[in-house]
């Protein structure tokens, strides 16, 4: 399934489908195409809708959590997205949409969080990407996965692309670092929206102990692991994600007026 971009006030995004609105954040090393599978799986009933995050060329001043969530929120009111929705995110997608939500309660009916970061992660397995060193990112990709073959050359040679610029880099670790100064521990009780933690079990750029944390802090939170999976469920096993999340939209979906 091939991902169509719409480029629209200034904005580059996928919008697939009519219902329910789904908006999906990516990671700092993210694409569209990471949430190809849900897009594929929900499209039919909700609408899915997935900004590219500006991550490699936003302002450096701006380029950290406190900036991608201000895009976020001129995003969603470029394209007038009406009432409260459901938000997804993967690692640092999952982070900025923590502070949407509480930045933006009334338009957060749920959210799902997928190795999430706000709380902890190990950044490119514990360092930053080393330009022109192929090798190097062909390691510390396939380390985001259980199985590094998920990690295919495409993947690989776009995120060596990225570590081959200095201007890229200089942004990746400026957000890496704001997202790691911007922890949430503290923030965490206030948000009292449903929330879905789906989780590797061999995660190790957000361990299982940081879900268990994250479940622990949030009010209202429930928890499932998926096994022989790293950082990114949705892309390494895409049926157990999408089961986990239809179960969820369910439930939440039943009486929407009860959760706003």
């Amino acid at each position: 399934m091939e991902l169509r971009r719409q480029h629209q006030h200034g904005y580059e995004y996928v919008d697939e489908g009519q219902g329910p609105i789904l908006l999906l954040l990516h990671g700092l090393f993210g694409a569209l195409s990471n949430w190809q599978e849900v897009v594929r799986e929900f499209s039919s009933s909700h609408r899915v809708i997935i900004p590219l995050l500006p991550i490699y060329d936003m302002p450096l001043s701006q380029a950290g959590v406190p900036g991608l969530v201000a895009y976020v929120e001129g995003f969603v009111e470029a394209l007038a997205l009406p009432g409260a929705f459901r938000v997804l995110g993967n690692s640092l997608g999952g982070h900025i949409a923590l502070v949407y939500t509480l930045k933006n309660p009334a338009r957060v009916d749920s959210l799902v969080l997928t190795g999430s970061s706000g709380l902890f992660e190990d950044s490119m397995g514990g360092s930053f990407p080393k330009r022109g060193n192929y090798a190097y990112v062909e390691e510390r990709v396939g380390y985001t996965f259980y199985d590094p073959t998920v990690a295919t050359k495409e993947l690989i040679d776009e995120v060596f692309t990225v570590t081959n610029s200095n201007a890229k880099c200089l942004r990746i670790i400026a957000i890496a670092r704001s997202a790691q100064r911007h922890n949430l521990s503290k923030e965490l009780a206030k948000i009292t929206v449903p929330v879905l933690l789906v989780w590797g079990l061999n995660d190790t750029i957000t361990p299982p102990p940081v879900a268990h944390e994250f479940a622990r802090l949030l009010p209202h939170a429930e928890l499932r692991f998926v096994d022989h999976c790293g950082h990114a469920p949705m892309m390494e096993h895409p049926a157990a994600f999408n089961a986990y999340l239809r179960g969820f939209l369910r439930s939440v979906e039943v009486q929407p007026a009860a959760t706003a």
